[in-house]
């Protein structure tokens, strides 16, 4: 099976099992892999990872707006889920995958094209061998809290 996007984002199930989590996740921040189609739809990107930590940034702008005037909360969500899943699977070892199978988000402040630049920093809490948990923010570049969340993830061989 292969997993196709743009932007240079081309990987087969084979090569995702012969790295572990960081390993294939620090492949996507150092450029050797591409960044993965929903960061090009959305307009994000993964910046950094290390043992239990991923951060992906983004600048918020006019085309996330829902109709009542701000960043449609998906967006919010889609940057939680992604940091906090992949600082689960920085954690993982070769062979091994993941899925999200709860996500709660906590909306705390506006974001709007105004906002600047954001990050969302996942943190794993816990990982065993068949489920994970990881906490995630949103900060603004003042270091204001936007969003925070919570997820759990099933964790299962490729």
């Amino acid at each position: 099976m292969t997993i196709a996007g743009d932007a240079g984002y081309v990987s087969t199930i084979e090569e995702i099992k012969s790295f572990t989590g960081l390993q294939f996740l620090q492949r996507i921040v150092d450029g050797t892999i591409g960044q993965p189609p929903i960061t090009k739809t959305l307009g994000f990107k993964l910046s950094e990872v290390a043992p239990g930590f991923a951060l992906f940034t983004m600048t918020p702008g006019y085309k996330h707006y829902n109709p009542i005037g701000s960043v449609h909360g998906g967006v919010a969500s889609t940057l939680l889920d992604s940091c906090m899943s992949c600082a689960v699977q920085t954690n993982l070892d070769k062979g091994l995958g993941y899925i999200t199978l709860e996500l709660k988000v906590n909306l705390v402040r506006a974001i709007t094209d105004t906002t600047g630049p954001i990050r969302a920093e996942g943190r794993s809490l816990y990982v065993g061998r068949r489920s994970a948990t990881a906490e995630g923010k949103i900060i603004d570049g003042k270091g204001t809290l936007l969003a925070h969340g919570t997820t759990t993830c099933l964790i299962f061989p490729l």
